[in-house]
């Protein structure tokens, strides 16, 4: 009862924050049903080029199956060289991981001709791999409850000293030291791993209130407080979109951000010329925490849709006991679509196999989860690189060419007034109706696994609106199907067991 209070609260709180996405440049101008993929996973490489000249020669393709933004992998070098973007010898390397820093520039030029965005990841988090130790204060706290000393305050020496020697302080002269820094994961004088606070440095407040404070993820944790790190880092953002002529930012674990230095971020980035309408989207993965975040951003930044994808995820795990008619429950693009990214998988995710925090979601969900982020309304779907693209970590072929096929489905149909069938435990479905420049569509999906001598679903009436009348639709994705829609726009449409189709109105369908 007091969840259920809280949540309606929430809600109320929320009903004066205007949504974020209106707000934003989600592609051209012109663009209709934007979309983004994620253009990298966990330990994305190519075999035979580097991932920025893959990026460029996969740009056409990305272009004509409908996206209008594409989310970049971190672009500065590793262990945290900021303002190096694969230009300077440092870390043991020119190139970053991901190639050269012309590479780079390159491929944002072709971006920018094929009229597809560049998504910047921002990680601003923390830093990894510094130069040089230094021996200062700290106090060891409690990692359950991170308020709580264990400890006196005591000497330790921690990895802290960034001073990019190889940067020669081109672009910022700024080296970082301990004083830059909250706290850090180990003492090299002890040679033991814990949570030191920094003596004379406190956590943020204005981060989530997880194992007491959340404030420190792991390396060594930016103090947002601090003015040098705040006008490096505020640098950097204005710097790093001139250089990639980026279109935006996803914002990498706010959880652990003090949002005052997040909201200024975002201000000030979008207080350059041309940038009113920047586009942000923030990484917070606390499905019940979404709305009171959303409220704290007053409409700044867009958030993924955990708890979709958390409900995706269940709905894998199930199978057919799973009762679709509540798929979009609790969901963000159900309670507050203009502020919903929605994404079935990512690399986040990817990481998390095996582990305690696993949410991958299996085959036998994943198009039916896609049909749901691609050819509804509501929300800027976000489709994963390693489902579309041939990797060793994730791919399934079968699957990947059935959500190429969603892709067109949306460029082509996915368009009008939207109205739910979700009428039976294991097969749910939607309507398109469609506009003045597209038929609509029909969209059918089951989690029941297939049963001898019952491969089909049920059969779901819905109405396909005025535009269908007396029209024949066809399978798209099995073109062999055909349903007879009769005068008053009423048809009786189905797919095949655990499985999607998608219906078009006969003349629509491009031929085979």
């Amino acid at each position: 009862m007091c969840t259920t209070i809280l949540s309606w609260f929430d809600r109320l709180r929320l009903s004066f924050v205007g949504p974020a996405l209106p707000q934003m440049r989600l592609g051209p101008d012109n663009s209709q049903n934007p979309a983004m993929i994620q253009f990298f996973t966990w330990d994305a490489q190519h075999p035979d080029m580097s991932w920025w000249k893959h990026f460029k020669t996969e740009l056409p393709r990305l272009a004509e199956l409908g996206f209008t933004q594409a989310w970049l992998p971190p672009p500065n070098k590793g262990m945290n060289g900021k303002w190096d973007l694969g230009e300077f010898d440092q870390k043991g390397t020119i190139p970053t991981r991901w190639g050269t820093r012309e590479e780079l520039s390159q491929a944002c030029s072709a971006a920018r001709q094929d009229n597809v965005g560049v998504i910047i990841d921002a990680v601003l988090n923390h830093k990894i791999g510094a130069d040089r130790p230094e021996t200062f204060s700290a106090v060891r706290v409690d990692p359950e409850n991170r308020v709580r000393d264990l400890e006196q305050e005591r000497e330790i020496r921690g990895w802290t000293a960034f001073d990019f020697p190889g940067r020669q302080g081109k672009y910022s002269g700024m080296k970082w030291t301990h004083k830059h820094f909250t706290g850090l994961d180990w003492d090299d004088l002890t040679q033991t791993n814990g949570i030191y606070r920094i003596s004379s440095k406190q956590w943020s407040t204005r981060v989530d209130t997880e194992l007491g404070n959340y404030d420190y993820l792991l390396g060594v944790d930016i103090d947002h407080g601090h003015p040098a790190v705040r006008d490096d880092l505020h640098a950097w953002g204005s710097w790093i979109l001139d250089v990639m002529s980026g279109s935006g930012f996803r914002l990498d674990a706010i959880k652990h951000i003090d949002r005052n230095f997040l909201l200024e971020f975002i201000q000030r980035a979008r207080g350059a010329p041309n940038r009113e309408r920047l586009f942000v989207v923030a990484e917070y993965w606390t499905a019940k925490l979404l709305l009171p975040s959303i409220r704290a951003f007053r409409g700044q930044a867009a958030f993924f849709d955990v708890p979709l994808h958390e409900n995706f995820h269940q709905a894998s795990k199930s199978g057919s006991s799973y009762d679709l008619r509540r798929i979009l429950d609790k969901s963000l693009v159900a309670i507050r679509p203009g502020d919903a990214v929605t994404f079935v998988d990512n690399h986040e995710v990817m990481q998390q196999i095996g582990q305690s925090l696993e949410s991958w979601v299996g085959t036998n969900f994943k198009v039916q989860a896609y049909a749901l982020i691609l050819l509804r309304c509501d929300g800027f779907p976000c489709v994963f690189y390693g489902d579309l693209y041939p990797n060793q970590e994730c791919f399934d072929e079968a699957t990947s060419d059935k959500i190429i096929r969603l892709l067109t489905a949306r460029k082509m149909f996915a368009y009008g007034p939207l109205k739910d069938y979700f009428l039976y435990r294991n097969c749910i479905g939607f309507v398109r109706m469609g506009d003045s420049e597209h038929a609509g569509c029909v969209v059918v999906m089951s989690n029941e696994s297939p049963a001898l001598g019952k491969m089909t679903s049920p059969i779901i009436r819905m109405n396909v609106g005025p535009c269908g009348r007396s029209a024949v639709f066809r399978g798209f994705l099995d073109t062999s199907r055909r349903v007879a829609v009769d005068s008053k726009g009423w048809g009786d449409f189905y797919c095949s067991r655990n499985a999607v189709e998608v219906w078009i109105k006969d003349a629509a369908v491009p031929q085979e």
